[in-house]
This record gives structure tokens, C-alpha cells and sequence, in this order.
């Protein structure tokens, strides 16, 4: 029942980020098109934003150690959602391919202005200074990306080991229960389960730490321009996924992902 309980948890805490990245980018659209020249306003929108994704992340932390196997592909996601995932969430370093694209297409469709000398300040005009130092930045989480994609290589080819290799000596057929072999195999699987949590751990530390350092490079109306085509792509590609599921027939495979009463607020996960 208490693992039941904090797998629920899990699911409000997602369903409650998708619900808070949709209430933030109602307030990123109207700063973008209402205050776009005050730096200020601009900045304290997307430290606002930054806070948010700094909360999910811990509040999932929390909750994750109970059971992070689960976050790798979440029954709370969809099936194209979690095709895509890299250790629990998306690569970090596809906010920097993000940035690229949008800079490239807002290029594209100001050109004539941008020949003509009229400056916006966007995407579209990222200075040399901030190209390098997002190339610099796309070269360390890259680096970084790779070193957790051999940890969790490395973890899961640790199946084939001692002491994982536990788990055929003491399968049996059911009905052929006993307490020792249970008390073994679920110490072994819990240690599997902490290596994941560790791991994933770290994935989001660095999907948090490349994003603040993008803040950091882009000017406030760019970083705000970023925030909104980001949570776009996010909520978009959760909302034709979830249709897709259901075209498909999964949704009803996997049972209802709809929000329940017991996901209004916050999730208080505990440390038990």
C-alpha cells in the first residue's frame, strides 16, 4: 500500500509540472509581448521560471528514491514521450539545439529587416561572443552527457553479474514462495534501483546546470524567447502524444492518465 501511495505521488508530480509549465508559459507569452524592452521584468520572469524547474527537480528527487526504475519509463508518460527519454528526462543538450534552430529560423524570417540595419534583440541576433559561449557550453554537456551514458551502460550490463545473477538462482514457479529467497532478491534489486537513482540524479543536475548557463549567455528577451519555444515543444509534444496513445488504443492498454483529486497542489513527499 505505501509503495502504491508514493507511485501515485510520482504521477501528481509530474502531472502537476505539466500543469505549472502551462501556467508559466501563459506568463512568459505576456511578458514576451506585453514588457518586451523591460530587462528587469524579463529577468524576474525567468528566474520565476528557473525556480519552478528547480522545485520539480527536487521534489522528484525526493520521491525517486523510493522507486527510481519507475522514472526511466514512467507509466505516468506516454509511449512516444519515454522513447525519447535519456536517463529520466529529456538530453540536456537539446536546449542547445534549441537555441540553434530558433536562432536560425528567426534569421530566416527577419532577414530583409536585418539587412536593413533594424535590430530586435531575439534569437536571431546572437552575437559572436554568445556563440562562442554556447559552443563551449554544447562541447562540456556533451562531455558530461557521455559520461553518464557509460555509468548507465555500465549499470545495466552489471545484470549479467554478481550479485544481479542472484535473482535465476532463487526463481522458482509460483507458488514456490519462500521469505529468505524474497528478503535476497529484493535487497539485490534495491541496490540496482539506488545505482539508477544516483545516476539519475546527476541527469538532472546537469539538465538543470546547462540551462542556467544558456540563461546565462542569452540576453533577458532571449532567455524568455527560449522559455516559451522550450515549454511549447515540451507541452505540445505531450499533448499529440497522448492523443496518438489513444488513436492507438495504448491509453486504454495502460489504464486512464488523467489527473486525480488527489494531485491538486504541490507533492509533499517525505524522506520515509
Amino acid at each position: 500500500m505505501a509503495n502504491q501511495i508514493k507511485h501515485q505521488q510520482s504521477k501528481c508530480c509530474y502531472q502537476n509540472w505539466v500543469g505549472q509549465q502551462r501556467l508559466d508559459l501563459d506568463e512568459l507569452l505576456q511578458a514576451l509581448n506585453t514588457y518586451p524592452t523591460d530587462h528587469d521584468y524579463l529577468q524576474l520572469i525567468t528566474k520565476k521560471t528557473i525556480d519552478h524547474f528547480e522545485n520539480y527537480r527536487t521534489a522528484r528527487a525526493q520521491l525517486a528514491k523510493h522507486d527510481a526504475p519507475s522514472y526511466m519509463a514512467p507509466s505516468w508518460g506516454t509511449t512516444y514521450e519515454n522513447s525519447i527519454l535519456w536517463i529520466g528526462g529529456c538530453r540536456p543538450s537539446l536546449i542547445i539545439r534549441l537555441v540553434y534552430t530558433l536562432c536560425g529560423s528567426q534569421l530566416d524570417s527577419h532577414l530583409a529587416e536585418f539587412l536593413e540595419g533594424v535590430k530586435h534583440g531575439n534569437l536571431g541576433e546572437i552575437s559572436s561572443s554568445q556563440l562562442k559561449g554556447i559552443d563551449e557550453l554544447q562541447a562540456k554537456t556533451v562531455k558530461e552527457e557521455d559520461k553518464l551514458t557509460s555509468c548507465l551502460a555500465s549499470i545495466q550490463e552489471s545484470i549479467a553479474d554478481e550479485p544481479l545473477m542472484l535473482l535465476t538462482k532463487h526463481y522458482s514457479e509460483p507458488g514456490e514462495q519462500s521469505q529468505s529467497r524474497d528478503e535476497v532478491v529484493d535487497r539485490v534489486m534495491d541496490t540496482h534501483a539506488l545505482a539508477v537513482y544516483k545516476i539519475m540524479v546527476k541527469a538532472d543536475q546537469l539538465r538543470m546546470d546547462t540551462l542556467k548557463g544558456m540563461m546565462g549567455i542569452l540576453t533577458s528577451l532571449q532567455a524568455v524567447e527560449l522559455l516559451v519555444a522550450s515549454k511549447k515543444l515540451h507541452l505540445s509534444l505531450h499533448e499529440w502524444s497522448r492523443i496518438r496513445d489513444t488513436q492507438m488504443g495504448i491509453s486504454r492498454l495502460l489504464g486512464p492518465n488523467k489527473p486525480s483529486s488527489s494531485c491538486g497542489g504541490d507533492p509533499q513527499p517525505s524522506d520515509a
